[in-house]
């Protein structure tokens, strides 16, 4: 199986606001900028040819602008990657953009659902996911790799992956950490941060 550097996306204002973005562009702030400067400064030291490597990302401008600063910093061309729409983060439906700690009232329910079942549980609205959902389509995506590639993509791909990988339940996927700031070397089943 190829290797796989995996790196999320740097920091958004929504990400420091605790705010779920799902499927809504949102830019890199100042941090996220300089986490993806370091992330492609590390990628730099690892990779030794990238040449051979693919690189490929989530087409979310928080993705784009990610990848493009770690080519930038690799010193790559920055536009010479591919996307892939499948390692595009979870959709919240009705729910990005807000709070989780403020879902409440008319979502009570919905909210009660997601707790008890996050795996298969659909939040409200036109576009809501499942996390089996995408899981599915994370999991095309990665029986496809047929190179030692770099992605960028998003919290929720990087639970389903971790998660596949160690054999973990949808409670213990959704608590994972997903760190902005390292980079996941994916070996087989061997996981290091770097």
């Amino acid at each position: 199986m190829p290797v796989i550097y995996f790196l999320r996306h740097g920091q958004t204002d929504w990400n420091a606001e605790r705010r779920m973005q799902g499927q809504i562009d949102i830019a890199l702030n100042d941090n996220g900028r300089v986490q993806a400067a370091r992330n492609g400064a590390v990628l730099t030291t690892l990779l030794g040819n990238a040449a051979q490597y693919d690189f490929v990302s989530s087409p979310l401008i928080r993705a784009t602008e990610t990848m493009q600063i770690v080519r930038e910093a690799m010193g790559l061309p920055c536009n010479s990657y591919l996307t892939d729409k499948r390692l595009m983060e979870i959709h919240f439906g009705d729910w990005q953009g807000a709070k989780w700690e403020t879902l409440g009232g008319s979502w009570s329910d919905a909210v009660s659902e997601r707790m008890a079942d996050p795996w298969t549980s659909v939040p409200p609205g036109k576009g809501a996911e499942s996390n089996a959902m995408l899981s599915t389509r994370v999991l095309e995506w990665l029986s496809q790799v047929s190179r030692d590639t770099v992605a960028v993509a998003h919290g929720g791909v990087m639970r389903v992956l971790r998660a596949h990988i160690e054999g973990l339940d949808a409670h213990t996927m959704i608590k994972l950490d997903v760190p902005q700031d390292k980079v996941l070397r994916i070996d087989g089943a061997a996981l290091s941060w770097h």
